[in-house]
């Protein structure tokens, strides 16, 4: 073999070109962006648009039926989900994966301007937003101290810090949550605003026209030009003070006269918390691309030098930071690569008996791990979870092909062969054998390039990682270990081979005996076997039904859970409840969370939703809070474990539901609960009912908790309905009602005030009211634009109702979801248990009911997942039929794979883990592996059989030569995934599945092939002789009479 030959004698060539690929691995490792997961896209856009003042059906039929009909004409949408609340609608855009969002963004916004004139005139122009998870914060941080006004907070966290760190390169965006933002009130009078015949509505006019700074052109005055700017800004609260507005009968007042002008604060809207202490939240955000380890270190690098600058008694402290985790988890990972290369190395040593040559076939992991990185930094991939992982489940097999290199020119050296002879020979032997196994197992990678969803984006990185990694170590096995054995097989080394006297080397001695006791052994066997060939069929087959029949006890999900020591808590009170309420309940839960010892961070934010980016307008009756856990090394309890007792604590807490539930980023990609069940249809009150039957029977089925409904109790709304005709009487109509009402209730800001070199807005209410209540409303005085007054209960009635929080609906249709956790039992058999219930409720005409969420991802990637695997398995027979230039060899390969699932099976209900998209992976994987053994007894065979020997014999014969590579191979892969199979590190607890599945698999596999493949070799041979035979009796009279014929 060329490649073989080239290695073996030009040594300086090899050694420069290894020194170049360790210098160029290390370059690209240091250039590499950490992050915790791949770089992703999600196909997917959010429109927006304030509608203030109106409530969800009137926003619902007035702004989003029109969003939903333009973002509908736009191509390759998938779905259009739409949220309507009071004074906000909310689109999501979903399209296909693979979509260029750039280009759906323009169209989008093409769309939206088309309908914009459509739209009510008090509607914001509706902003779009491409949905990024690098719009979540990577880092969280608190601002509190003592003695210290959370004015003065704020203040400090929008004047000081956030400018600094939205210098930060990598920082996109910074947002502030909680304190107490500044407002210049004018508090007016009601009575005498009356007596001068005014209207709330003019004093806003009038402070907003006394309140401007403007370009007015430009002026010449000798050879010089000057622009004019006419100024007219407010700079003290006495030129506020002072503004003169006209009255009707032409006088003219004072706002002073009239109007109280008092520098304030706004009211509160949101509360923030740390710790139980009041404080001041930052969010940050990365720019798209970069690294996040080395944004949060800039962040943090930037704090401590704020820290030292900010006065005495201020605290800046991290709360959540995504780096800590990150690290924690490619550390785990690393570490996971290394234990599992260690007892590689255990397995090898222990066969061959011999430092020298354990480390010739060890350095195919290094060297293959070094190669790979710059495979990767070239390809655009990062150092994250998932490539790692890649990393940690190709170790074992980076060795494979340097195992079946070495052993066989051992085996030439120990017949005496010259080293540099054994070297060339042994390695082109094996070559076309071993280049075989790794286009096999690189060949199942490729379907999952055409895998759609969010199975590809995860693990498309993973696949390129391992192809890499095991393309790599071929070409060292090829190169290196051929040339390493050549100078470091001696004479002198081959003597000493079971030498040693220590305690190891009796222990490998002991090992290897057992192992030439196993190969004589194992002859016999296949020997009986092959005397026994229906036999050994039908236990095969028995074994196979079996494991098929016990695949429903497995269970199923979409991804495994994974502890990151994080918990999000989400408190709904009483609709309709204070914010003042909501604070005392989540105070209560605080002090609970505090007792707990796992508890190191405890973050609140009262008046907002848990899904805060799919969330509007303000949420007194709702509280998010995050809770995070000390590292997982440093307890002895689960997150699961630690959530069961808040839940338990939280259950004694009166006035709200909470719900309590571990987070990781797997669940967020995958759309938080567990149970999603949506129910569609047109009419609010049937949605309603439907979803309480739902509700209902989610919760009659074991191993569900916290079931609830999206169409939950709305707000209690007093309805005012404006008498058109009596209105019109008092020269009113309904909109100038509805302003009037808005500008008595909540004030209108009319302008903005400068000071300090901050906008402060200035706000135009009446004099607050100790008691707004109906009595007050109805007693409120209106006036036209005459100056005549009425009162609104003279034009108005009033109606107690409690309308709907928000509307849903998905591709134009309403609907209610259903949302549910799950508790000891798995996604699929709790999913099965509600659709049989389910089914027995009759749903009105144009109703249905469908299961989205965390199931619908799991059956649309077993879906693409399950004909990635057919495809696999056709790639890997393809593959061999042209190595080997026939269809009977790989046929008989291909028995191999059927029997691995009868360890995959068994390996996951040992382990109590689940059929899950990593299991899925590895499943694939496996396929490209299992054939690797039988490959190598294949060849072998074939090549004995050329030679001369009879067939039965040739079996025996292969079997017992390639028992030991096999077997080595086998071991050292099985070995190299343990780490990762039993998952104790953070992080890696996503992969265990696939490392159990290929263990499982590979172990039966293995043990099972040893004696089917002879089997079911000899069974095919005699059928195809059988064949032969039949032919040439068929051909032979033909033949003879073309004979008499001619």
């Amino acid at each position: 073999m060329k490649i073989v030959d080239f290695a073996v004698k030009r040594p300086v060539t090899m050694t420069i070109l290894t020194a170049v690929v360790l210098i160029l691995g290390g370059f690209t490792f240091s250039r590499m962006v950490v992050d915790l997961y791949p770089e992703m896209s999600f196909p997917a856009a959010v429109v927006m648009a304030n509608y203030s003042g109106a409530g969800p059906e009137e926003v619902e039929s007035r702004v989003t039926e029109v969003l939903e009909g333009a973002v509908n004409t736009v191509g390759g949408v998938q779905e259009v989900y739409s949220i309507s609340s009071s004074g906000s609608s909310i689109v999501v855009v979903s399209f296909d994966w693979g979509t260029d969002m750039d280009n759906a963004i323009i169209d989008i916004r093409e769309k939206l301007g088309v309908v914009e004139n459509y739209l009510p005139d008090s509607v914001d122009k509706p902003m779009v937003l491409k949905m990024d998870p690098n719009m979540m914060p990577i880092i969280q941080v608190g601002i509190s101290g003592e003695n210290i006004s959370l004015s003065q907070l704020q203040s400090v966290a929008e004047d000081k810090i956030k400018p600094r760190l939205e210098r930060i390169p990598e920082v996109a965006s910074v947002t502030i949550t909680g304190g107490l933002e500044r407002e210049v009130r004018v508090e007016v009078d009601p009575v005498k605003l009356q007596n001068y015949g005014l209207t709330l509505g003019q004093v806003n006019q009038v402070l907003m026209m006394e309140n401007f700074n403007s370009s007015s052109g430009q002026v010449k005055e000798g050879q010089r030009q000057y622009y004019i700017r006419s100024l007219q800004q407010f700079e003290t609260l006495d030129d506020i003070r002072a503004v003169a507005i006209s009255t009707g009968t032409g006088a003219t007042v004072l706002l002073r006269d009239i109007a109280t002008v008092v520098d304030s604060y706004k009211d509160d809207t949101q509360i923030t918390r740390v710790n139980l202490g009041s404080a001041v939240g930052i969010h940050v955000m990365k720019q798209s691309g970069a690294n996040t380890v080395a944004a949060c270190q800039a962040v943090k690098d930037e704090l401590k030098q704020l820290q030292s600058e900010l006065d005495v008694g201020l605290d800046v402290g991290v709360v959540m930071d995504q780096s800590v985790y990150i690290e924690q988890s490619l550390a785990s990972t690393q570490t996971t690569i290394w234990e599992g290369a260690l007892l590689a190395v255990l397995v090898l040593f222990l066969f061959l008996r011999n430092m020298r040559s354990t480390f010739i076939v060890f350095t195919a992991i290094p060297l293959s791990i070094i190669a790979t990185f710059i495979l990767m930094y070239f390809n655009g991939d990062t150092l994250n979870l998932i490539t790692l992982g890649g990393l940690a489940l190709g170790v074992g097999r980076m060795v494979d092909d340097s195992i079946v290199v070495f052993e066989n020119i051992y085996r030439h050296r120990s017949l005496g062969m010259p080293a540099l002879d054994a070297a060339l020979t042994g390695a082109s032997e094996v070559g076309s054998a071993v280049i075989a196994a790794t286009l096999t197992l690189i060949a199942v990678f490729l379907p999952i390039m055409f895998v759609e969803g969010l199975a590809k984006v995860i693990f498309k990185p993973m696949a390129l990682t391992v192809s890499f990694a095991i393309f790599c170590s071929l070409l060292v096995a090829l190169t290196i270990v051929p040339l390493l054995s050549s100078r470091i097989l001696t004479d002198d080394s081959m003597a000493k081979r079971d030498s040693g006297t220590g305690r190891i080397a009796r222990i490998a001695r002991t090992f290897g005996h057992w192992i030439d006791n196993l190969g004589e052994v194992y002859t016999k066997i296949v020997a009986w076997a092959l005397g026994h060939r229906k036999t050994v069929s039908i236990v095969t087959t028995v074994l196979l039904v079996a494991s098929v029949a016990a695949t429903p006890l497995v269970g199923a999900e979409f991804m495994p859970a994974m502890d990151s020591g994080d918990i999000a808590i989400s408190v709904k009170t009483d609709k309709g409840s204070q914010l003042e309420n909501t604070d005392a309940i989540v105070a209560q839960l605080e002090n609970q969370l505090h007792e707990i010892p796992e508890v190191t961070t405890i973050f609140s934010s009262i008046g907002s939703s848990a899904n805060m980016f799919l969330s509007s307008g303000t949420q007194y009756d709702q509280a998010a809070i995050s809770v995070k856990l000390v590292d997982r090394s440093d307890r002895d309890r689960g997150v699961d474990q630690v959530a069961e007792e808040i839940r338990t604590k939280a259950a004694e807490i009166a006035g709200a539901k909470i719900s309590v539930t571990p987070t990781d980023m797997a669940s967020q990609m995958s759309g938080g609960a567990d149970i999603n069940i949506e129910v569609k249809g047109d009419d609010l009150q049937v949605l309603r009912d439907l979803s309480e039957q739902i509700v209902a029977v989610v919760r009659s089925v074991p191993g569900t908790r916290e079931v609830e409904s999206s169409i939950a109790d709305g707000n209690p709304e007093i309805q005012v309905k404006v008498d058109r005709q009596r209105a019109a009487t008092f020269g009113l109509t309904p909109a100038q009602v509805a302003a009037e009402i808005k500008n008595a209730m909540q004030g209108t800001v009319a302008t903005q005030y400068r000071v300090e070199g901050t906008e402060v807005d200035v706000r135009v209410r009446y004099v607050p009211e100790k008691h707004r209540d109906l009595e007050y409303l109805k007693n409120l005085t209106l006036r036209n634009n005459a100056g005549v007054g009425v009162k609104l209960s003279q034009i108005a009635s009033f109606q107690l109702e409690q309308g709907p929080t928000q509307i849903d609906r998905v591709d134009q249709v309403r609907r209610a979801t259903v949302t549910g956790n799950l508790l000891n039992r798995d996604l699929q058999s709790v999913i099965t248990d509600i659709q049989q219930q389910i089914n027995q409720i009759n749903l009105p005409a144009g109703y249905t009911v469908e299961y989205t969420g965390a199931n619908e991802d799991m059956i649309e990637s077993f879906s693409s997942l399950g004909i990635a695997l057919l495809l696999a398995v056709i790639l890997v027979y393809a593959v061999m039929a042209i190595q080997y230039e026939s269809f009977f060899n790989p046929f008989i390969i291909m028995f191999s794979v059927p029997t691995a699932f009868i360890g995959i099976v068994f390996g996951l209900l040992v382990t109590g883990r689940t059929f899950s998209v990593p299991s899925f992976i590895g499943m694939i994987m496996l396929v490209g592996i299992v054939v690797s053994n039988a490959i190598v007894m294949v060849d072998y065979l074939e090549r004995l059989r050329r030679r001369g020997m009879e067939r039965d014999a040739a079996i025996v014969e292969a079997g017992r030569v390639r028992l030991r590579p096999i077997l080595m191979t086998a071991f050292a892969t099985i070995l190299a995934m343990a780490p990762l199979a039993i998952g104790l590190g953070e992080g890696i607890e996503a992969m265990a599945p696939l490392a159990t599945v290929v263990i499982g698999g590979l172990l039966f596999s293995t043990l099972i092939t040893l004696l089917l493949i002879p089997v079911v070799y000899s069974l095919f041979d005699d059928w195809l002789e059988k064949a032969r035979r039949f032919i040439r009796r068929k051909s032979a009279p033909a033949a003879a009479a073309e004979g008499e014929v001619q």
